[in-house]
């Protein structure tokens, strides 16, 4: 279990250090081509390392694989894109404070329903308090308060839907 929790905490950190990168890479070209390099250069590295690790047999076990799971990477495109303007509009903070509850909403929804073949799992009052606890907790970061500065990136967008 601690394992697991490590490399949780290690996805948090580089799934952070990502948008980051991604957003500034997004000021630079634009969306699409930043999708495509976050995506692209993950491939190559996925499928060099794969090969270096796994070798051939990494691709052994895709015939017994549903198709619809293969397409997974698309998802992927949603993602990238989705998250860049999240970040580009809300700043890093907030959107990923909102990214998180999302996906722990959704792994909650797909868990108790057992939707996308994943075992149906139990839905409890716990788990429903936990989530909306959560939520709560990203409105009173936000509405909470703190000085916003005059270039941020919720500011910027701000004046410019005013102007």
């Amino acid at each position: 279990m601690l394992l697991g929790i490590l490399f949780a905490l290690t996805a948090g950190a580089l799934v952070g250090m990502q948008n980051v990168f991604n957003t500034k890479v997004n000021e630079q070209t634009g969306n699409w081509t930043t999708t495509t390099l976050v995506l692209g250069l993950g491939f190559a590295a996925s499928f060099g390392i794969g090969l270096i690790v796994e070798g051939k047999g990494m691709f052994t076990s895709l015939p017994g694989m549903q198709t619809w799971f293969w397409f997974s990477g698309l998802i992927g495109v949603g993602v990238v894109t989705s998250m860049v303007q999240g970040v580009k509009i809300l700043g890093p903070t907030y959107a990923v404070a909102i990214v998180m509850t999302s996906e722990l909403g959704f792994a909650l929804l797909f868990d108790s329903l057992g939707w996308l073949g994943l075992q149906k799992m139990p839905f409890t009052l716990h788990q429903l308090i936990g989530v909306l606890i959560i939520v709560g907790g990203i409105f009173v970061f936000k509405l909470g308060g703190g000085r916003e500065s005059e270039n941020s990136p919720v500011r910027n967008s701000e004046a410019l839907n005013e102007g």
